[in-house]
């Protein structure tokens, strides 16, 4: 099946989708050759009285942005009598936000749909999870939306709108720098657009030079003083009519980060007053590609998969794609229709019709979002570190050991976090000091509080990071470093922070005459307190560590274990680890 709708693109993410269309297009040509020949042998390609009891059903769970347009194709497809192997298409569709389905999937909640639809592929990541969850197959994207900034006329006239261009960096910062123009966006924990704006914030940051990551964070701080839980509110904030009264009101929003298909449905609305500008970053917009989902595809019978994958060439055809376009929706491809994007607000000499950024990683939105969580809640967080003799061994390929990477890794997280964050230290090995199998090396203070020597407690930190060394002959005392630290972090919890114990280890517990792990487990279920939590974040390093056990621990306090194989994997796990641990608090929360 010829892919005359795929955008060119690079990397991984380029990869990714042309082993998804080759695998899904030896599919479709195999269930329409099939469905064909039933059709034509059994005369089933005209029917009307039989189409309710011949239908397959199917349901699909879409963004809410796009559930409208996708509803409709639905609904003619039903009207029109479609088939799929000579069978009606009856698909539901219904609007669930994609940041719980992901959650959900990622938690193995059995879903009540076959098919899903999120708004980008950043949440097939998060559903995936620790790959414990349901599984999911995705396919090609079958519409897009690049994110941009909105304002409204009278911020975006301040701002040179539309004849000034600006980078991502540029154009945040001149809006932030404008005590005129307030800045709204949605959460980027639970909005794919806040998180990809927020991306690319960051990566122009870093085109700049300089401290860029202090810049996003201070950035970061801003955006989470007037933060929306979801796109459809971040619009709720915009300041209306445009008249002096509402754009002086400080709790309302002049400009604000949303997808260009937003913007057009508001617009389609909004009196000419009351429409919004779009500012197109020169350096690149990212897209919102809404790929199509199976999920839990073994559980499917043949008819149902064949029947979504019948559904997926619908919402790739001509017809779809001018639905589609009256919704404000791009083609898959991210090319610029002059009727969406003059609706939406869009105007020359803005680069709205230039190619879409590159897609950011895996990884770099694992560290934006652990980055971001941190930022908005300040982190206080008690670091613990295995010191047994087996830290010293080498790591393949890097002609370093585990210890030495291990310190590496967690050197650079330490430049992420702000010197309201508060951090500290601790190693752990067998008889580390006298009888007991921990050391704490440095309090859990915060980064930017002043030192002796006229240092700051962040550069003694790092400096207490670069010596650590293995303990020769030393084993794990695994258990009783557990149990002391989380009392002590327990003990020390600061209301209001991001409070978490992250414990880094590359083995099991060794030490016989310590306590006993059931004993353990009991005295962590009596100090975890939904309402002073303080996860375990543990990070099961190197082939011999035992991530079961640890992530056995760690869940009785609300966290959970991971697993690296190289040490320089560690900065990365625990930005991921800090966001995850954040949504499950908040979402116990409410």
């Amino acid at each position: 099946m010829p892919d005359a709708y795929a955008p060119e693109e690079r990397g991984e993410a380029s990869s990714r989708r042309r082993r998804r269309t080759i695998a899904i297009a030896t599919l479709l040509v195999l269930a329409v050759a099939t469905g064909a020949g039933v059709a034509v042998k059994g005369g089933l390609l005209s029917f009307s009285e039989s189409c309710e009891d011949s239908a397959v059903r199917l349901s699909l769970a879409a963004s809410p942005d796009i559930a409208p347009a996708v509803r409709e194709i639905a609904e003619q497809t039903r009207a029109d009598e479609v088939t799929s192997d000579g069978h009606c298409l009856d698909v539901e569709v219904v609007a669930r936000d994609s940041y719980k389905v992901a959650e959900a999937l990622a938690g193995g909640e059995a879903p009540d749909f076959q098919v899903w639809l999120p708004d980008s592929d950043l949440w097939l990541d998060r559903a995936k999870g620790l790959g414990t969850g349901i599984p999911v197959s995705p396919s090609d994207s079958i519409a897009s939306s690049p994110v941009a900034l909105a304002m409204v006329p009278s911020a975006a006239g301040r701002l040179g709108w539309p004849e000034k261009t600006y980078s991502w960096a540029e154009l945040v910062a001149t809006t932030l720098g404008t005590e005129k123009v307030r800045l709204g966006a949605a959460d980027p924990a639970r909005s794919a657009t806040g998180l990809l704006a927020l991306t690319s914030i960051g990566g122009s940051s870093a085109q700049q030079g300089g401290d860029s990551d202090t810049r996003v964070a201070e950035t970061a701080k801003v955006l989470a003083e007037r933060m929306s839980d979801s796109d459809a509110q971040v619009l709720e904030t915009l300041a209306r009519s445009g008249s002096g009264a509402e754009e002086g009101n400080p709790k309302r929003n002049q400009a604000v980060l949303i997808s260009e298909q937003a913007a057009f449905a508001h617009n389609a609305e909004a009196a000419d007053s009351g429409r919004l500008n779009l500012f197109y970053p020169e350096d690149g917009t990212p897209l919102l590609d809404y790929p199509y989902t199976l999920v839990d595809e073994e559980k499917l019978t043949l008819t149902q998969s064949r029947a979504a994958l019948r559904f997926m060439t619908l919402l790739n055809d001509k017809g779809s794609r001018a639905v589609f376009a009256r919704y404000g929706f791009r083609p898959a491809d991210g090319s610029a229709e002059d009727t969406v994007v003059a609706s939406a607000g869009a105007k020359s000499p803005q680069p709205y019709a230039t190619s879409a950024a590159e897609a950011p990683s895996a990884k770099q939105l694992q560290e934006m979002l652990g980055m971001w969580t941190i930022t908005v809640q300040s982190a206080r967080l008690t670091t613990v570190v295995d010191a047994s003799g087996s830290m010293s061994t080498p790591v393949p390929g890097r002609g370093q050991s585990r210890m030495d990477v291990t310190k590496e890794s967690l050197i650079q997280a330490l430049s992420q976090f702000t010197p309201d964050d508060e951090i500290g230290l601790w190693e752990f090995a067998t008889t580390l000091d006298g009888t007991k199998d921990y050391r704490k090396l440095m309090p859990t203070r915060r980064l930017g509080d002043p030192a002796q020597g006229g240092s700051t407690h962040r550069e003694k930190l790092s400096a207490a990071f670069a010596g650590l060394q293995p303990v020769p002959g030393g084993a794990t005392g695994l258990y009783d470093t557990v149990l002391a630290s989380y009392e002590e972090a327990r003990s020390t919890y600061v209301k209001g922070k991001f409070n978490a114990l992250v414990l880094l280890t590359d083995g099991s517990n060794q030490d016989e005459d310590g306590i006993s792990r059931s004993a353990l487990t009991s005295r962590l279920k009596e100090l975890a307190d939904p309402e002073r939590p303080v996860p375990i974040i543990a990070i099961a390093v190197g082939p011999d560590a035992d991530r079961e056990e640890v992530a056995e621990i760690a869940r009785i306090t609300g966290g959970d274990g991971y697993e690296v194989s190289d040490p320089a994997e560690i900065q990365a796990v625990i930005f991921q680890a800090i966001m995850t641990a954040g949504q499950n608090g908040r979402a116990a929360q409410e």
